[in-house]
């Protein structure tokens, strides 16, 4: 278990689970359309066209890309979505104007619940992605966990170096709001 800090290599390794957007996927209660098709036996073979969790490899996807990563203990949760991703949404523009390739959230939720607070929050396009660090694999690596949760925490990683990564000391959004990563952009 080592703590980031500004100058550290981004671990090697590290994988999220994730479903990408699709339009197929769009809507909030869709968590994936399924196919019947005829085998040749008559038996139905279900085929999977979207929704499906697929393992992103961060260390390799963001190897060279810059990317603003920040983390929450739950999805749905009241600060989580009052407090902390909606700055994010509010400024995303701004964030990607700063050369940003990527924007991702984690938290200790599975692949389907991210997906559907990243639709209930008007994402489209994996503008955000929204991955689950399924077991807290990730943040228990770094120190950073809340018992079997993600803590509150946000880092910039550019081209596999980490160049800013704090962790909130309380509650509070404070160094891993959406401002806070703006100043260090």
């Amino acid at each position: 278990m080592t703590t980031l800090k500004a100058g550290d290599k981004f671990p090697a390794d590290v994988t999220f689970s994730y479903i990408p957007w699709t339009p197929e996927s769009s809507e909030l209660t869709s968590c994936c359309e399924v196919q019947h098709v005829n085998a040749p036996q008559r038996l139905k073979k279900l085929t999977a066209v979207s929704g499906i969790p697929v393992t992103y490899n961060a260390s390799k996807e963001w190897a060279d890309k810059k990317v603003v990563l920040f983390a929450v203990p739950g999805a749905f949760t009241p600060g989580c979505s009052v407090r902390h991703l909606p700055g994010y949404i509010e400024k995303l523009d701004e964030i990607k104007g700063k050369a940003v390739d990527i924007v991702a959230v984690i938290a200790f939720n599975d692949a389907f619940v991210m997906s559907a607070w990243g639709k209930a929050n008007g994402i489209k396009n994996d503008d955000i992605l929204f991955m689950s660090d399924s077991e807290t694999k990730f943040s228990k690596s770094i120190g950073w966990n809340l018992g079997e949760r993600t803590a509150r925490y946000a880092m910039i990683v550019d081209k596999g170096t980490v160049v800013y990564a704090e962790k909130e000391p309380a509650r509070d959004v404070t160094v891993s709001g959406a401002a806070a990563v703006l100043a260090k952009l």
